[in-house]
């Protein structure tokens, strides 16, 4: 038995979400898809910008987009525990 599942793609974001971090589906032209998450910023004649968190800039036309939704900001970088040097303590 196989099992099958649809997944519902929707985009929920809009020109008034630029500033807010968001998790984009985009289909490339060889039918796989392709994510990008990162901050909106601009949406203007049909083309998104979001900046990733490396800083790289990715453009995404809107006809390509297939999902998309406003995300939490990025946690902190988490702080790795100190270890204790002999003669510390």
């Amino acid at each position: 038995m196989s099992a099958r599942f649809a997944a519902r793609l929707v985009v929920s974001i809009s020109g008034a979400d630029v500033g807010q971090r968001i998790s984009l589906r985009r289909r490339l032209p060889t039918g796989e898809y392709s994510d990008v998450v990162g901050v909106l910023e601009s949406w203007s004649d049909k083309r998104l910008m979001v900046r990733r968190r490396n800083g790289e800039l990715v453009e995404v036309p809107e006809e390509i987009m297939v999902a998309a939704k406003v995300v939490p900001p990025q946690p902190p970088p988490r702080r790795r525990p100190r270890r204790e040097e002999p003669g510390d303590g």
